[in-house]
């Protein structure tokens, strides 16, 4: 973790976001390979971490609460498998800039900047391209929160249901034909919003109406393909798109919140078998 550092003034904390800045930059950019490699999903709740020196860092959050100064997002290395990799990085980009501006204000609390020092503060920040501006112009993606808010306010039989729900939604949708190419596909994929995980308190979809105590006891039979478990009405499951099998979120380190930016799920089997193949 990085020493302690306190800036004190507008132009100190400017440039303690500046030296973040670049040092994330760098993780998501020019040290992308070696960022992906220390995100790897098998450990525990990782963070990325930009240094006032340019530099940045992949680790486990602070052991400290409340923490010396803002934490980063939690967890980014569990989204990895689960998406496509210029999608992860845009969602990386996303919180990293969110932390950037969070720890800014921090300071500007901290030693009591008052409205005119915050207001230049926050001029001299939007001065620079963000770090998704930076990310996405490099990989020409579209931005993850953006793409998910447009497909949420749109009718979906895919779309989650809330907890409590009297509704059974069905599996996520499948696309009935492939692209011609894979240039045919990457245009494709910059046009149309990504489907939402589904996310559901009941893994199967019954033909007719019936009863609470009959669709749970139907349900029941679901086992998860991890633990082996029944189905429990109120805990969170999602099914993989490979192999077709349910899992509890908890068992496969999925919560509701990572489910919402994984366009296509793939199980740890699923996973390690496209390994293996690849080797």
């Amino acid at each position: 973790m990085e020493p302690a550092y306190d800036p004190k003034t507008v132009e100190e904390v400017f440039r303690d976001f500046k030296g973040r800045r670049t040092g994330l930059i760098k993780a998501l950019t020019t040290d992308v390979e070696k960022f992906f490699q220390n995100c790897d999903p098998d450990r525990d709740n990782l963070s990325l971490y930009g240094f006032p020196n340019e530099t940045w860092e992949v680790n486990l959050p602070a052991e400290e609460v409340p923490p010396e100064i803002p934490e980063p997002a939690l967890g980014i290395n569990f989204a990895r498998e689960g998406m496509q990799e210029k999608d992860w990085l845009a969602m990386v980009a996303v919180h990293s800039d969110a932390w950037l501006i969070s720890v800014a204000f921090y300071f500007g609390s901290r030693f009591g900047f008052d409205k005119n020092d915050r207001k230049r503060l926050f001029s001299m920040i939007n001065e620079l391209p963000t770090i998704f501006e930076v990310v996405s112009r490099k990989a020409n993606v579209k931005s993850p929160l953006t793409s998910h808010s447009h497909s949420k306010s749109k009718p979906n039989s895919s779309s989650k249901s809330q907890k409590g729900s009297s509704s059974v939604p069905t599996k996520p949708h499948k696309k009935q034909s492939e692209p011609e190419s894979e240039s045919e596909s990457a245009e494709e994929g910059l046009d149309e919003e990504p489907p939402i995980i589904q996310k559901v308190s009941n893994p199967k979809k019954k033909e007719n109406s019936v009863s609470d105590s009959d669709s749970e006891e139907d349900h029941g039979e679901t086992l998860c393909g991890a633990c082996g478990e029944n189905y429990a009405s109120n805990e969170f499951w999602i099914c993989c798109d490979v192999c077709e099998k349910w899992f509890h979120g908890k068992c496969v380190k999925i919560t509701p919140a990572k489910a919402q930016h994984i366009k296509q799920y793939k199980c740890p089997a699923c996973t390690s078998t496209k390994r293996a193949r690849v080797n």
